[in-house]
């Protein structure tokens, strides 16, 4: 099969084509399919998409093509519920941006030493992936500025709410322009906090959505082991033994690798 990425009319730059097709791309999930275009032409867009259904992608090759790469300001912020999928969404915006030499991404997170994020956002980078909290102590320290940013990224929007997030997701986006793209991906929609934060912030959103019979991926075989509760570690750590997977995710453990 011909890459459906390399002769689509989505208007994917060559540098990220040839990342897609490293990652072994051949054409788009049904999130990316409806949700790529109108980001590309610049519209606000509330998706609806649960983790698996390669919504990462569905935002990070349109925002890479807002990226000037002739500067190193923010332009880019992505704000995500936990550490973990900071560092999961920072690593797709790399695998993504492979062959975009001049493009730097950073994860800001509690856990980590804040002086390494210190000395790169003094360097420049043009992609912020970070937990709100964290991006809030930049923006309160100075050492991280939003006046240029393009777009600014809602990921897992529900969780983080849930997590007592609305302040300081609302104060950070008060901190961008007013003309910025807004992106917002739930799996919970309408949920009312969700379509408050919508209305507040996105400018007549166009509405995607998931249907629940598309979330799986055909070609993976999905296969479960009913277990008790107090098993859980030791039954996956036989697991593990057994299979050696080079890698893998449990909702036992907050990742395993």
């Amino acid at each position: 099969m011909e890459n459906f990425f390399r002769f689509s009319t989505f208007p994917i730059s060559p540098e990220i084509i040839k990342a897609i097709e490293d990652m072994g791309f051949e054409e788009p999930t049904p999130i990316q399919a409806q949700a790529i275009p109108p980001i590309l032409e610049g519209k606000d867009v509330t998706g609806q998409a649960q983790t698996g259904t390669g919504k990462t992608a569905a935002f990070g090759i349109p925002a890479l093509h807002t990226v000037d790469l002739t500067s190193t300001k923010t332009q880019v912020i992505v704000l995500s519920p936990t550490r973990e999928l900071a560092i999961q969404t920072a690593e797709e915006f790399n695998r993504l941006s492979k062959y975009m030499k001049k493009l730097h991404v950073l994860p800001v997170y509690g856990g980590q030493p804040i002086e390494r994020q210190f000395r790169a956002l003094r360097v420049g980078v043009q992609i912020v992936v970070g937990t709100p909290g964290r991006v809030l102590d930049h923006l309160d320290r100075g050492t991280l500025s939003l006046k240029d940013v393009k777009m600014v990224v809602l990921d897992e929007a529900d969780q983080m709410l849930d997590m007592g997030f609305r302040e300081d997701i609302e104060k950070i986006i008060a901190d961008t322009p007013k003309d910025r793209q807004t992106v917002l991906f739930s799996a919970t929609i309408p949920a009312p906090p969700i379509k408050e934060i919508s209305r507040r912030f996105q400018n007549k959103p166009e509405f995607v959505r998931v249907q629940h019979r598309e979330l799986t991926v055909p070609q993976i075989e999905q296969l479960y082991l009913e277990v008790r509760n107090r098993e859980k570690n030791e039954v996956l750590c036989r697991i593990l033994e057994m299979y050696d997977p080079e890698l893998a995710w449990s909702s036992a453990t907050p990742s395993v690798r």
